[in-house]
């Protein structure tokens, strides 16, 4: 098969993707999701994980907390500075999607891929790198803030799985990177 073909036919099954989601209803999520993908925005949400790991995690918890923000940080920067630069896929129109459940201001950057989703992965990923059981307990939060952009209509299903990988793969990565939380020690191993 063509890598064309491949293509078109990935193209028509993220848009399909996305008409279903679109279409779908769920009054409780109408309230709650767009909340949490704006709660997201500028990773003020995993800034705040990180602050309440800080505080209440012991050393295990600012570890985690460490290693979850410097992937968060990697992550936007390679998401953000190269890979929507080069991409540059426009969003999915809004025309399907209920109202009720858009932001009020929609973002201006590309949609390929997502840095919300990115930034997800990459903080629960890599917090759970340092504290599996911290990593268990935000990846459920951090899927849905992934769901979350394509449900508030602002990202396709592919820009969200790729944004995903993109974050999990860095933070997997940034396994190779000791971090010594209060003594200034990073190294790579």
């Amino acid at each position: 098969m063509q890598r064309t073909t491949i293509l078109v036919r990935a193209g028509s099954l993220d848009r399909a993707l996305f008409t279903r989601v679109a279409r779908g209803r769920g009054p409780g999520l109408d309230r709650t999701l767009p909340r949490l993908s704006v709660a997201a925005n500028h990773a003020f949400l995993w800034v705040g994980a990180s602050a309440v790991l800080g505080v209440f995690g012991g050393s295990a918890g600012r570890r985690a907390a460490a290693r979850g923000m410097g992937s968060v940080v990697v992550t936007s920067a390679l998401v953000n500075l190269a890979v929507k630069r080069v991409v540059r896929r426009p969003r999915p129109g809004l025309w399907g999607v209920p109202a009720a459940r858009r932001l009020r201001v929609q973002p201006l950057t590309t949609s390929f891929p997502s840095g919300h989703a990115a930034s997800a992965a990459a903080f629960a990923v890599g917090a759970g790198v340092e504290a599996p059981r911290v990593g268990a307990a935000l990846a459920p939060v951090a899927a849905a803030v992934a769901y979350s952009r394509i449900y508030v209509g602002v990202h396709y299903p592919g820009d969200v799985a790729a944004g995903a990988a993109i974050g999990a793969a860095v933070a997997a990565l940034g396994r190779r990177v000791t971090v010594g939380v209060g003594r200034g020690i990073v190294a790579l191993s």
